[in-house]
């Protein structure tokens, strides 16, 4: 049964690649997709990670950052790094050279080379990357595995491809005692639970920003719809302390272009001040487009208040914990629920409906400094992967 199961999704599987193939093509030349698209599914510049290394897999951006107190914990040269996204490379790319984008399923076939452990983080579930790895020798270990309340229901409802997919996962290491619950339903193995790896490890400051005098707000990882409320709020803020400034960090570089029109708008509306931080460091303006990458902790080092995007509308929220190490105040939308357990870890988050955003920010005299209450071990994690070294 599991080698009929192998055969027709790898069957299927290369029937989609093929069938997509024009449209991937056509997609190659937007910019976004300029550099992963070609890689990822025609093997541009994205020869096979060299063999016999610990090889690590994220998603995004933040997925990538997360794992850094595992990478240092390991030799150097053992380093094998992939990713799907632009801004995920950004950060992999730091780490080690043998860094690639993650061909689409199919091509696995003749790019994956043996590795001593294939390391994949939270939900990149990616049937021939487990199987095929396990196959030609590597430890296959799912980390910071979480189902949320939201997700969980529909990966019950495809419960059989999961259950295939778990077959080829050695070890699962689980945010919290639910998350273990649930993907033991869902025919996981071995379970331990170690809390959110993103404790484990937060980002440092790159870099000193001077704070200007006033108070300073800052819209963190914000999303489409969610920069045109904080700046109302802003607005209205505005009237009661003339002197604050907004710091506004977009969650995607490519929408940078798209916020700086709507500050312009809004400039212009209530007579204020703006600027691009990639064009001026100096924080001189009332309201400011973070517009670099990794610019974020430096930014929440010197925020009195942070409004923490991802949450306002439903995408699932961001990591509070990288603005609570500083002690930031920190308002959240109520659709944090890919955060939850580390919001839960946080003393002080105050959640609110958008709605309500403007008269809690008026009443920010009555927010509380955030406290980070627990963080996460790891030990387990690295201690599996340094036996197979």
């Amino acid at each position: 049964m599991e080698k009929l199961f192998f055969f027709l999704y790898s069957f299927l599987s290369f029937s989609l690649y093929v069938i997509a193939l024009p449209f991937l093509a056509l997609f190659s030349f937007k910019t976004k997709y300029k550099d992963s698209l070609p890689a990822r599914f025609f093997l541009w510049n994205n020869k096979p990670l060299k063999p016999h290394g610990i090889w690590f897999h994220s998603c995004s951006f933040g997925e990538a950052k997360a794992i850094k107190s595992l990478v240092d914990a390991l030799p150097q040269e053992s380093l094998r790094m992939s990713t799907t996204t632009h801004t995920g490379f950004k950060v992999i790319r730091d780490y080690t050279k043998e860094s690639r984008y993650l061909p689409f399923e199919p091509l696995l076939f003749g790019w994956l080379k043996p590795q001593k452990a294939l390391v994949v983080m939270e939900a990149e579930f990616w049937y021939l990357l487990f199987a095929l790895a396990q196959s030609r020798g590597a430890k296959t270990l799912l980390i910071n595995a979480r189902m949320s309340d939201r997700s969980f229901p529909k990966y019950e409802k495809i419960g059989w491809l999961y259950r295939q997919i778990f077959k080829h996962i050695d070890e699962v290491y689980a945010q919290t005692a639910k998350d273990k619950e649930r993907l033991e339903s869902l025919g996981a193995q071995n379970v331990v639970v170690t809390g959110n790896i993103k404790l484990a490890h937060l980002p440092a400051v790159a870099k000193e920003v001077k704070k200007p005098s006033s108070l300073v707000l800052c819209g963190a990882s914000t999303h489409d719809g969610e920069e045109a409320l904080i700046l109302n709020a802003f607005a209205t803020f505005k009237k009661e302390h003339p002197e604050a400034v907004l710091l506004l960090v977009p969650r995607h570089p490519e929408r940078f272009d798209k916020v700086a029109k709507m500050m312009e708008y809004f400039a212009d509306e209530y007579h204020c001040t703006t600027q691009r931080y990639s064009q001026n460091e100096v924080l001189s303006s009332d309201i400011v487009l973070v517009d670099t990458l990794g610019e974020l902790v430096n930014m929440y080092a010197i925020s009195d208040i942070v409004i923490l995007g991802g949450a306002f509308e439903p995408i699932g929220g961001h990591n509070a914990a990288e603005a609570a190490q500083f002690g930031c105040k920190i308002i959240s939308g109520k659709h944090y629920f890919n955060q939850k357990d580390i919001f839960d870890a946080i003393e002080g988050i105050a959640v609110v409906e958008a709605s309500n955003l403007s008269r809690r920010l008026l009443q920010h005299g009555l927010l509380k400094p955030t406290v980070i209450k627990s963080k996460s071990d790891i030990t387990v994690i690295t201690e599996s992967l340094k036996s197979v070294l």
